[in-house]
């Protein structure tokens, strides 16, 4: 009987990676496509206060947020600790609503005008005053549709 002997000393193929950027492509455009950009950099800390009846905002690109509260650590060196109005990215004053709303009016379309809604992310332990001065000035702008941000409570306290 004859044996047989292997010829040459035989290894694996290589693993073949011409396929490996279509890979790295096809993850990329998910990772683009699922995750959201956040519109404007925090310049103020708040602790949204609680609220037991909370509802969902159902298009949120019909929402233009002001933010108010303390300066952040890294602004308070320039700005001190009292209490900020936010609009996009940089402090304003009371009276620089009004500009502020009739921008963001611009950037909708005619129909989506009378939809917008202007959310108040506020801080709990700000004062009424600046509370009222912005809500005076959004009443000049006929921005009449306000909601208030809150977190969630159980309710059982």
């Amino acid at each position: 009987m004859a044996v047989m002997k292997k010829k040459g000393n035989k290894s694996l193929p290589p693993i073949s990676t011409a396929s490996l950027p279509d890979v790295i492509f096809m993850i990329l455009f998910f990772f683009m496509v699922s995750t959201s950009m956040r519109d404007q950099e925090l310049l103020v800390r708040f602790r949204l206060p609680d609220a037991s009846e909370v509802q969902k905002l159902e298009k949120k690109s019909l929402v233009s947020y002001i933010n108010i509260g303390q300066p952040t650590p890294a602004m308070q060196a320039k700005y001190g600790t009292a209490t900020q109005i936010q609009l996009n990215d940089s402090y304003k004053t009371a009276k620089d609503i009004l500009d502020f709303i009739a921008a963001e009016r611009d950037q909708l379309s005619e129909a989506e005008r009378a939809q917008m809604t202007v959310c108040l992310k506020i801080d709990e332990n700000t004062k009424m005053g600046i509370v009222t001065d912005v809500k005076q000035e959004l009443r000049r702008a006929n921005a009449l549709k306000i909601s208030y941000a809150a977190s969630k409570s159980l309710g059982y306290e």
